[in-house]
């Protein structure tokens, strides 16, 4: 009796081992899908397999599919198609990909613990409606990418079963099947690895994502997720960024930033009226008022100062003020009140705005654009003196050798000391802000600064700028002249020959060559061709030639 309740329980475990691929199968087939990809043109790109993960849509399979991908389907065991929202990760190396597909609701694999060498294994090839695994054994672990396992098996895998789920004998998947692989042994990586494939706010920098246009998964984290708008805004073309942005709002409805993001675009397309509805909406539900209030009245100021040939009645200054006002009044932060002080430069309220950042500063908020800020004011208020000082002040919030943030402060400086005749400093300036800017600086740049060293007595420095700007705009007559002009007055006749020519043959119809080639030959007692020349710059409508002709024909 006892013998035949050994074999009997025997045989029942013998069974159960049998049946137990089967027992599960059923609904494991459930869960398979094949994935086909399309390129921007609507081509069939390329196809693979996968497999669902949760209930909600997430789903793991082989990435290469996806490469040069611009849309993408999933057909189920039951030959229904739904499109892949978006892609969550992936790995190029290993040929994983994490993503979700648009579905009410999926059929998960469970998942299992990491395999170990002599385990038995079961791939699940997608198929519809059948439930057929093939049998095979782990003979080696391998530990690869954060420690996920990386696996060798025993198992004669059919063709086109790449991606398809490798499961344990409880029904549960443990891995997914590689390429690569031959009639003796097959690879499979770990299903932990494209479990922890998770969206990240650099993704879209990502070198693997960025092989495929499919859509990118925002991150759940709200500041990763901010991440992936800012680097959107300059990585993104005008399509993608505004879906990100349409996204970042359905996902995070009360952040104020996807508002302002979706506002600042829209008015960068001149609809201002869509972007003022997005504010509207952004004060009704944003978690932070202070912000939306904050940013509401920046977009009126930048448009009423930037672009003020597009009528929108409903944004004024004084709507503006009242924002920011309203911004203010939940939280005194000085840049809410340095926009304050904005809006009423802008109304030529200047007393009012230098009180704002005279005050900031007197707390403390000792920077460069509060004392420009004052600079501003004094400007308008014709006290240059006064001006001058807080541009002083400005500048010296940076210490040399000076960085490039210091440039905008340093060059008005520069023009306020040219204004009031103060040349050499105004040079010294000129001359740091060149060294900061050098990739910048245009041909106008060192005409200017060669006006200014003129004016200081700075003759070869002056000649030497003009020289930069002639070479950096050679057909730009007005330099050639001006070069000219000065060689004549410091008495180089040959260089100022030789500039006039240079002048002529760029433009022989213009009167400045001919004019100071001539002054420059009687100069040197080449009266004859001199004369010629400055006759020919009278006939061209030069009207200072009668007078050197005059002079010299004595």
């Amino acid at each position: 009796m006892r013998r035949i309740s050994y074999l009997f329980v025997a045989l029942l475990m013998c069974g159960m081992a049998m049946a137990q691929p089967e027992s599960w199968a059923k609904k494991a087939v459930k869960s398979l899908f094949t994935v086909k990809t399309f390129d921007a043109n609507g081509g069939l790109l390329g196809s693979g397999n996968g497999f669902f993960v949760s209930e909600t849509g997430d789903a793991v399979g082989c990435f290469a599919p996806f490469n040069g991908a611009a849309r993408a389907i999933v057909i189920d065991a039951a030959g229904k198609e739904y499109a892949v929202d978006y892609i969550v990760g992936a790995s190029e190396v290993y040929d994983v990909a994490k993503f979700h597909v648009n579905i009410k609701k999926s059929f998960p694999i469970a998942v299992g613990s990491p395999a170990t060498v002599e385990t038995a294994m079961w791939l699940m090839p997608y198929a519809q409606k059948t439930a057929k695994t093939i049998e095979g054994k782990v003979v080696k672990v391998e530990k690869v990418n954060n420690d996920n396992n990386y696996y060798s098996l025993t198992l004669n895998a059919p063709e086109n079963t790449v991606g398809c789920p490798l499961l344990n004998a409880a029904g549960e998947v443990v891995g997914l099947l590689q390429g690569g692989g031959s009639a003796e042994k097959q690879y499979a990586v770990d299903i932990n690895m494209a479990l922890g494939l998770k969206a990240s706010g650099l993704a879209i920098n990502d070198p693997t994502l960025k092989l495929t246009s499919i859509k990118k998964a925002l991150p759940d984290d709200m500041q990763e997720a901010l991440v992936s708008l800012f680097i959107g805004s300059t990585a993104l073309d005008s399509i993608a960024m505004n879906t990100l942005v349409d996204d970042f709002i359905a996902k995070f409805p009360t952040s104020v930033d996807g508002y302002v993001y979706r506002a600042n675009r829209e008015c960068a397309a001149a609809d201002f009226s869509s972007a003022d509805n997005d504010m509207q909406t952004a004060l009704k539900v944003g978690d932070k008022k202070e912000e939306a209030h904050y940013n509401y009245a920046k977009m009126m100021l930048d448009k009423i100062v930037y672009v003020p040939n597009v009528t929108f009645d409903a944004w004024t200054l004084d709507k503006a003020l009242s924002e920011v006002e309203a911004a203010i009044s939940v939280s005194p932060a000085s840049h809410y009140r340095q926009l304050k002080a904005q809006i009423l430069f802008v109304q030529e309220k200047y007393a009012d705005a230098a009180a704002i950042y005279k005050l900031l500063v007197d707390e403390g908020f000792t920077t460069a654009e509060n004392y420009f800020g004052i600079a501003r004011c004094h400007e308008m208020q014709k006290d240059t003196t006064s001006c001058i000082a807080m541009l002083d002040s400005a500048v010296a919030t940076f210490s040399r050798p000076y960085l490039k943030e210091a440039a905008p402060y340093i060059m008005a400086r520069a023009q306020m000391l040219l204004n009031v005749g103060k040349y050499r400093q105004a040079v010294n300036d000129l001359n740091d802000y060149e060294q900061l800017m050098i990739a910048f600086v245009n041909d106008n740049f060192y005409y200017v600064r060669s006006q200014a060293e003129k004016n200081g007595r700075l003759y070869k420095q002056a000649l030497d700028d003009l020289r930069k700007a002639i070479q950096m705009s050679p057909e730009n007559t007005f330099y050639m002249a001006e070069k000219a002009s000065l060689e004549l007055r410091l008495g180089l006749y040959d260089d100022v020959i030789a500039t006039a020519k240079e002048c002529i043959s760029a433009d022989q119809k213009l009167s400045d060559g001919y004019l100071f080639l001539g002054v420059a030959q009687c100069a040197k007692g080449e009266k004859a061709e001199g004369l010629k020349n400055l006759a020919k710059a009278k006939e061209l409508g030069d009207n200072q030639a009668q007078t050197f002709i005059e002079k010299y024909s004595k």
